[in-house]
């Protein structure tokens, strides 16, 4: 199943949710059935927003960022929220985000890379956003929700995606839901150490040359082409790496430096 995540209609244009679908074909990457928008999910996403918040799971908060910088402590993804409006608005405040309680909350889980991965959510992130100032569901919020729904049964993604998933584990829980078995790649990263992105200034991918990108990404992932497919039709290149994957040289990949929560 093809899913595009276009819960932020500030950042996702047309030309990108166009291109997508082009360049996985591009690379002989197909899925079966129509497309799933994330954003035509918006009324099961409200939907949970509303479960956790009638339980208590969930509060209003009303606080600004530059209000939590000013008292919060350092977190691994920035300041923690120091709890202002966890036991309702203080006066003279109005509601802006929604945000779930993580309590005293440890969240642990096995990844087949990466090893047994814990975290102490208030000590870590603290009571996370999940419906953003602007109205909008939050990406942890969504994601949780669409994968126990669509019934993913195991999601491999970038390592610097861990934090996400032990939020979405701990959303999980609290809505009830089952998870996914998650498993965590070290991420491709340039000279500097940067993830590649467009944040960072990386090139797009070519999609006039999807040989020899299978062939680097196949290369990346310690799975050892040789270098004659770099000529092939993508549908041959994978059709070779489905007979030759060896999921015991992904361990070389995960030593590497990736970013963890």
């Amino acid at each position: 199943m093809l899913r595009i995540d276009d819960i932020d209609p500030e950042r996702d244009s047309r030309e990108a949710l166009a291109l997508i679908p082009r360049q996985l074909e591009s690379f002989g990457l197909c899925w079966d059935g129509p497309i799933v928008y994330q954003s035509r999910h918006a009324a099961r996403h409200r939907e949970a927003l509303q479960t956790l918040l009638d339980s208590g799971r969930a509060f209003p908060c009303g606080c600004t960022r530059s209000e939590i910088a000013a008292e919060a402590q350092p977190g691994l993804e920035g300041p923690i929220y120091p709890g202002t409006c966890r036991k309702g608005l203080p006066a003279g405040k109005t509601a802006r985000a929604v945000r779930i309680r993580v309590d005293d909350a440890r969240v642990s889980f096995d990844d087949p890379l990466q090893g047994h991965i814990s975290s102490e959510l208030a000590a870590d992130v603290g009571d996370f956003i999940i419906q953003r100032a602007d109205g909008l569901i939050a990406y942890q919020l969504a994601a949780a929700v669409d994968d126990a729904v669509g019934g993913f049964t195991e999601v491999v993604r970038g390592a610097d995606l861990l934090s996400s998933t032990v939020r979405q584990l701990w959303l999980h829980a609290c809505l009830g839901l089952p998870s996914p078995q998650y498993m965590h790649l070290p991420v491709a990263v340039n000279a500097d150490g940067e993830k590649l992105s467009k944040q960072t200034h990386a090139q797009p991918l070519d999609v006039s040359q999807p040989g020899s990108q299978l062939v680097a990404a196949l290369g990346f992932l310690e799975q050892r082409p040789p270098l004659e497919l770099t000529g092939y039709m993508p549908n041959d290149i994978l059709d070779w790496a489905l007979q030759h994957w060896e999921p015991a040289r992904l361990k070389d990949v995960a030593s590497r430096p990736a970013p963890y929560i």
